[in-house]
């Protein structure tokens, strides 16, 4: 299970009631190009997508498949894509569906995974009382899980937490990183 009803419910009035929930992409979308032109890919799946505001960013110049379990149109089983993007989501995610989703995501990728992680509370709170991170650990925690389902490319540590770049096994993109 990639999400429970309950929680599904809880981001998506998290999402009515802030507009500033679910664009943090946005803020990457530079980087995001440049790594899927120095990956030579043009098709990429935003994997927590928010309000899609990645997609209206490279617009013209990548195809972005938005992918949302909280918003409705976004909700349909994405196909595999060469790029995953997933920025400020892991962190969002119920512990008790960490796993299906991180295995979710290595299915859908064909080349690459961008992800950045958070690693400290988030200053929004859900309807009933949680922190919006429900999955707040550092980068020690994380690493290990996400090198069961891919090899690292790159890493880097920033105040907040950390990116991580990677890749299908046996399929290094590490010249183009």
């Amino acid at each position: 299970m990639l999400i429970t009803s309950e929680y599904r419910k809880l981001n998506q009035q998290l999402h009515e009631d802030r507009p500033d929930y679910g664009v943090a992409s946005l803020m990457l979308a530079d980087q995001v190009y440049e790594i899927a032109q120095a990956l030579g890919v043009t098709d990429l799946l935003d994997y927590g997508a928010g309000k899609g505001r990645l997609a209206v960013a490279l617009l013209g110049k990548m195809n972005v498949v938005n992918f949302e379990p909280a918003i409705e149109k976004y909700a349909s089983e994405p196909g595999p894509k060469e790029f995953v993007v997933s920025i400020d989501v892991l962190e969002h995610i119920e512990p008790e569906c960490l796993d299906a989703v991180l295995d979710h995501m290595a299915r859908l990728t064909q080349k690459a995974i961008f992800l950045t992680v958070t690693t400290i509370p988030a200053s929004k709170i859900l309807a009933d009382g949680r922190n919006a991170h429900l999955t707040v650990e550092p980068p020690e925690w994380w690493i290990p899980k996400l090198l069961q389902r891919w090899e690292m490319e790159s890493y880097n540590r920033n105040d907040t937490g950390f990116m991580f770049l990677g890749s299908r096994r046996n399929q290094s993109v590490r010249a183009a990183a």
